[in-house]
């Protein structure tokens, strides 16, 4: 059996798809199916999203739903840490605290479980894709709301021309893939 070389950085890129005008016109929506279909490209981008933060001591990483969920556990068990899932309205079972923020395309609400973070716990947030901020950035006021101490947030892909990094500077920023358009 012939031996293939390992996957690169590089190489996840190819594994994203481009679909223009979805969810509307004039957006072109970075599909990553393929790379989620892909066993060697899911476990790279799991690895290259974790290492910069395996000697944080992370205590939990929070995932917005929904793809926030799916590299958001695996993540979490690379690090040896909790997962804690922020969701959209009536998702969650127990009492929760709220944040409304804006889309590029509209406006959501995320809420997250009142006892899901301890003061002074390490978190890591964790989504695929950094567009405006405005999904992360309500995520980190829900976190810092419940005394925990963001240590950074990790993206897998980073839409740098929508300049989302400002609304979220505050925070140490981890993107695998960087698009400038």
């Amino acid at each position: 059996m012939a031996q293939t070389a390992p996957l690169s950085v590089t190489d996840l890129s190819a594994l994203i798809r481009d679909v223009p005008d979805f969810p509307k016109p004039g957006i072109v929506f970075k599909d990553i199916t393929p790379l989620l279909a892909d066993p060697a490209g899911l476990a790279l981008a799991v690895e290259c999203l974790a290492q910069p933060f395996r000697r944080m001591n992370i205590d939990k990483v929070v995932g917005a739903e929904s793809r926030g969920f799916i590299f958001g556990t695996a993540v979490a068990q690379s690090l040896s840490a909790g997962f804690v899932p922020v969701r959209k309205p009536d998702k969650l079972p127990r009492k929760t605290i709220s944040r409304t923020y804006e889309l590029e395309y509209g406006q959501n609400a995320l809420h997250l479980h009142d006892d899901a973070i301890s003061e002074g716990e390490s978190i890591l947030l964790v989504d695929d894709l950094l567009a405006t901020g405005g999904t992360v950035a309500a995520c980190g006021e829900l976190v810092e709301s419940l005394g925990g101490r963001i240590a950074g947030i990790a993206f897998l892909i980073e839409l740098a021309f929508l300049n989302g990094r400002s609304r979220i500077a505050k925070y140490p920023v981890h993107a695998v893939l960087s698009y400038d358009s």
